[in-house]
């Protein structure tokens, strides 16, 4: 071979040199270029994906948020509804029992009443505590609105005052406040729905109240706040003003440990709360930081080592982005794989035929509590085929999801497991994703939240006691039920039925007989009705029932009669015989309403009408009705203004001696001066202020006005006589006649001894223990004791021995009898006999002619009170009667006064 020409070889080699350093110029430029254009990708790609997962993990807790806080909301409305009809100090306890309340996220539970005093509660310690001063029960209290209250909790309800606060109000069945229902929650129970490595370093999840200053949040490192200086939430609430976003935060307006995030936000679709999570946007950029520093340096070899590496650097930079590839995808595997540590997780990989169609899928790896969900072993279960596990447990159906999710490219459920002893869950919350050729699969555990779902479905829907639908569960059926009948152009009807005396016999039994007489109830009342008839228990002692299809009144009257006289028929237990009817309302479809709200309005208006009337009997609906209840709200409206303006006013009633006809007392008598309606009748208003409760508070007012007319009569120099004052049966067993009693005698600086207290025989009819004292700390201020209206009720001789009393007023219908017949006389010597033997006086109530007072004397009773003698007067006539002292002079030969 001829040698090159020494011209070509210098050429070639100057060649060479000159080429070589361009060509190296020019790839060191070309490597520069290329890295930094890849390090800016990778940053935008960061940033990208740091915002999905912010506004992803966002939109994912408020769904947690939206579910958990919905389950709050059922079960404070069942408790709402549980203690408004049974207001059973014990209620939670029982709950408890049942199962309810056991997790430890629930602090407190508790009930409280319109003054703010816990009745009920889940820890001991707060029984009769007042709570009253907290800014959630004023709320309550003032607005009528039950809507469920979300807020802060104070520190005594929980660990440093880490507590979210549950609160709902409370009615009575006037609507009016009755107090609230309190639910102290663990925060962290609203935070800890992902874990810190999802999180990953300096990440934030919180909830926050959109009204209201609520804020909870949790850091990836467990530490939980609320409401606390140590917190790094923006204070800003308007950041997240808008119903979704995504925001990088950094600056002075930032968190509050000065680090850049980016913050994602969703508002509950339900309530007032939006869910926060915010990922720190240095971590989310530390790996393409990493990545820059990694090119730069390899860049900087690679200029040194260019001229010589040439191709091999080429490659080995190829094969070191293969490899970055692979890492970051099995980064991004492990990452989706564990993100809690209590659920499982499997590796499956494909398994492919021929012709590239996935056949089976085979377990490459999966953790401790993965397999153990599969009651095997960790290396029993890595390595197995999806199609043995698939036969044996759920047939074919598992490697079809799994082909879907690797279709699909996700795929997620919540799904019931077959029962098979071999599986330790019964529900599974799977999430399959995509990852290469296989799946990265989760599963968790549900199966305790989907129990408790299904037991607070059935609390919702069954009545516990009666095995009959509840007043929820009835009248959310009822729209189907209308919408059928209208279809069908049928009729219903809607009967509302309550029994008569069961109070009677809840207070003198017990509630455990109560109990069962309301569940014989249900079964009797089941017994009377077809398959397609509804049944449910409103209330109390109240059932309603759907006549399904129904061809008019003359069908409805017939099963009303039908229940009524069946339940004329007592109920059988312990040997012992107790007697209930049935006061029955019936509403025709669509005569009487086209709703499910009217029906039982109108419907319940009827059977208060027919009870009104008589019990244990039916009646239809009828406008009427509805006309008189009005009236009666109307008059209960007068009745509360009336008390606020102070429009009662006492007379008197003389009592005197029946021999000497000298004044000895006298009894005030409540009367009400309506700026428009004039003087109204006590008959008129007094039973509503009984059925109402308003009699308490007019009762306390009695009080004060009979002591405060002493006190004047003695400015003006009167000779005093007492004044009887008369208690209602509903204010003497509530209790504190005696506190009120004592406070208005010093405040006007009565003596006791001018002051008697009259309570009928309805009234000693509770605890004896309770009247017992009661009546002794009323003696203990020495006022006297009268029994009015003696023969109206159910004292017996063995009682009124014991309740020591100094006065025996007999009702007026024994006074009439007298010169009527010859048993009245007897009945009455009889009543006398019996008092003066046990030491009491006795007053002959509603004298009204002189042969009644001549036979009253003979019969040796001791004091007159009537019209014979004189009508109620106001005070400045009692007072001229006072200063004339005997009043049967006067009387003794005038005509008696008419009625």
């Amino acid at each position: 071979m001829s040698k090159l020409p020494v011209h070509v070889s210098i050429r070639s080699h100057r060649f060479l040199v000159v080429v070589w350093p361009l060509l190296a110029l020019l790839a060191c430029a070309a490597l520069w270029i290329a890295t930094v254009l890849r390090a800016d990708a990778e940053q935008e790609r960061a940033a990208l994906q740091v915002r999905k997962d912010a506004g992803a993990y966002a939109e994912a807790y408020e769904q947690y948020i939206t579910r958990s806080v919905g389950q709050m909301d059922q079960i404070t409305m069942q408790l709402k509804y549980s203690w408004e009809h049974s207001r059973h100090p014990g209620l939670l306890e029982d709950l408890r029992r049942d199962g309810m309340f056991t997790d430890s996220a629930f602090q407190v539970v508790a009930v409280l009443d319109r003054a703010g005093i816990v009745r009920s509660a889940t820890r001991p310690a707060l029984l009769g505590a007042d709570l009253s001063g907290g800014g959630y029960f004023s709320q309550h209290r003032d607005h009528i609105s039950t809507a469920l209250r979300v807020g802060a909790a104070p520190p005594q309800f929980g660990r440093e005052g880490n507590v979210v606060l549950f609160t709902r109000r409370l009615d009575t069945s006037e609507d009016e406040f009755d107090g609230i229902v309190l639910m102290a929650v663990d925060a962290r129970y609203f935070t800890s729905f992902v874990s810190p490595s999802t999180l990953g370093a300096d990440g934030v999840v919180a909830l926050a109240a959109l009204e209201g200053r609520l804020r909870v949040e949790q850091r990836s490192d467990g530490a939980a706040y609320l409401e606390r200086a140590a917190a790094v939430l923006p204070r800003r609430g308007s950041m997240w003003t808008s119903e979704r976003g995504v925001r990088v935060v950094e600056g002075r307006d930032g968190f509050g440990d000065g680090r850049a995030r980016v913050l994602g936000w969703r508002h509950s679709s339900v309530y007032p709360l939006v869910a926060l999570v915010a990922l720190s946007r240095d971590e989310a950029q530390a790996g393409a930081q990493a990545y820059w520093i990694e090119s730069r340096d390899r860049a900087i070899v690679a200029s040194f080592c260019l001229a010589l590496l040439g191709l091999g650097g080429a490659v080995l930079a190829r094969r070191a982005v293969l490899r970055e590839r692979e890492q970051d995808e099995v980064r991004r595997a492990y990452r989706t794989a564990t993100e809690s540590g209590n659920d499982g997780f499997y590796m499956a990989a494909a398994v492919r035929g021929r012709d590239g169609a996935i056949e089976d899928f085979r377990i490459v790896d999966c953790n401790e509590r993965g397999a153990f969900f599969y009651g095997l072993r960790r290396d029993e279960l890595v390595g197995a085929s999806l199609s043995r596990i698939d036969a044996g447990l759920f047939g074919e159906e598992l490697l079809g999801t799994y082909r879907k999710a690797m279709e699909e490219g996700f795929y997620e459920d919540d799904r019931r497991m077959p029962a098979d002893n071999r599986l330790n869950i019964s529900w599974g919350r799977r999430r399959l994703v995509r990852v290469g050729n296989g799946l990265a699969v989760t599963l968790q555990d549900i199966s305790e939240r989907k129990a408790h779902e299904v037991q607070l479905e059935r609390l919702a829907n069954e009545d516990s006691l009666t095995g009959l639908s509840t007043r929820h569960a009835f009248l959310a059926a009822m729209p189907a039920a209308l919408a059928r009948a209208r279809n069908d152009n049928a009729g219903l009807a809607l009967l509302f039925i309550d029994l008569d005396d069961f109070k009677h016999v809840n207070d003198s039994h017990g509630h455990a007989t109560g109990d069962q007489l309301l569940k014989s109830a249900a079964q009797r009342l089941l017994s009377l009705l077809r398959p397609t008839d509804q049944v449910a228990r409103f209330g109390g002692d109240e059932f309603v029932v759907l006549l399904h299809p129904c061809e008019g009144e003359r069908q409805a009257a017939s099963v009303a009669a039908r229940i009524v006289d069946a339940f004329g028929v007592p109920f059988l237990f312990k040997d012992e015989l107790h007697a209930v009817g049935a006061s029955i309302g019936i509403a025709m479809y669509p005569r009487d309403g086209l709703d499910a709200e009217t029906l039982v309005r109108h419907s319940d208006i009827a059977m208060y009408a027919g009870k009104n009337e008589g019990k244990g009997q039916y009646r239809f609906f009828d406008p009427a009705y509805s006309n008189s209840l009005n009236t009666r709200a109307r008059l209960k409206q007068h009745l509360l203004e009336a008390i606020e303006a102070d429009q009662f006013l006492l007379h008197y009633q003389p009592r005197v001696d029946a021999r000497s006809g000298e004044l000895l007392s006298m009894e005030a008598l409540l009367r009400w001066r309506h700026p428009q309606l004039g003087m109204v009748p006590p008959g008129d208003f007094i039973p509503l202020a009984e059925s109402t409760g308003l009699i308490v508070r007019i009762g306390e007012a009695v009080i004060d006005k009979a002591c405060a007319q002493l006190a004047a009569w003695r400015e003006a120099g009167v000779a005093l006589v007492p004044v009887s004052i008369n208690v209602s049966p509903k204010q003497f067993l509530r209790g504190g006649v005696q506190r009120q009693l004592s406070a208005a005698l010093a405040r006007h600086a009565v003596p006791a001894s001018l002051i008697e207290v009259e309570i009928t025989e309805s009234a000693m009819m509770g605890d004896q223990d309770d009247i017992l004292a009661e009546l002794a700390a009323l003696r203990a201020l020495g006022v006297k004791l009268h029994v009015d209206d003696f023969g109206t009720g159910y004292s017996s001789l063995s009682q009124l021995q014991r309740l020591k009393m100094d006065v025996l007023k007999v009702d007026r219908a024994f006074t009439t009898e007298l010169a009527r017949s010859k048993e009245g006389k007897v009945f009455f010597q009889a009543i006398v006999s019996m008092a003066h033997a046990l030491g009491m006086s006795v007053v002959a109530e509603g004298v009204e002619t002189g042969e009644q007072l001549a036979i009253l004397r003979g019969l040796d009773c001791n004091e007159v009170q009537g019209f014979y003698i004189a009508r109620p007067v106001p005070p400045a006539e009692m007072a001229e009667m006072m200063r004339r002292r005997f009043l049967l002079e006067a009387v003794a030969l005038a005509p008696a006064p008419q009625d």
